[in-house]
């Protein structure tokens, strides 16, 4: 019998990367956060600018889908870890990442 993905698994969802343009985020730096991620070769990723994410008081915010993934604070200097580190090498910077969206949990 032949294993056959469903058609929205993540494997075959284009990766993309949002970058808040939005009032709080761009008094923020995130235009220059935007330009410097549009600046990287990050093949199978679309970097776009976007609308609010709800993320106002810890941004810019950088919000990578299908998997989810959100950075708080990110400043162009930290696009070329995040590249590096997580687009190519699927390791997310855990000191950049949302603590309001990943929790960490300790016993």
């Amino acid at each position: 019998m032949e294993n056959i993905a469903p058609e929205n698994s993540l494997e075959q969802q284009q990766r993309c990367l949002f970058v808040c343009q939005y009032r709080s985020c761009l008094a923020h730096g995130s235009a220059e956060v935007l330009a410097a991620f549009e600046a990287q070769e990050v093949p199978g990723v679309t970097v776009k600018g976007s609308g609010c994410q709800g993320q106002c008081s810890c941004g810019p915010t950088v919000r990578i889908v299908p998997e989810e993934t959100w950075y708080c604070r990110v400043h162009p200097q930290d696009v070329a870890a995040i590249v590096e580190q997580h687009l190519k090498g699927g390791q997310p910077i855990e000191a950049k990442l949302n603590p309001r969206i990943h929790m960490q949990i300790t016993f």
